[in-house]
């Protein structure tokens, strides 16, 4: 499974609440895709929100994303990390 960091922008005041009820949404429907969401950050203030996955493609994540209802703005893949 390859892994992807997704950005969502448009999402400024989002409280934590939001965010865990958002990523919630997608792990509700996550197995749908054969996806996982491991994290997602946020920062309020800009309104740009992280979520990192792992999925056997872009598109995959890009599809739960839509259904949960927060399509993501940019995905990409993460092929190296320390």
């Amino acid at each position: 499974m390859a892994r992807f960091m997704d950005v969502h922008h448009g999402m400024a005041g989002i409280t934590a609440d939001q965010l865990r009820e958002a990523h919630q949404a997608d792990l509700a429907i996550e197995k749908d895709e054969k996806v996982h969401f491991e994290q997602a950050w946020a920062d309020p203030e800009s309104g740009t929100v992280y979520c990192l996955s792992e999925a056997p493609s872009a598109e995959a994540v890009q599809r739960i994303h839509e259904r949960a209802g927060h399509k993501a703005d940019e995905i990409h893949p993460v092929p190296l990390s320390v």
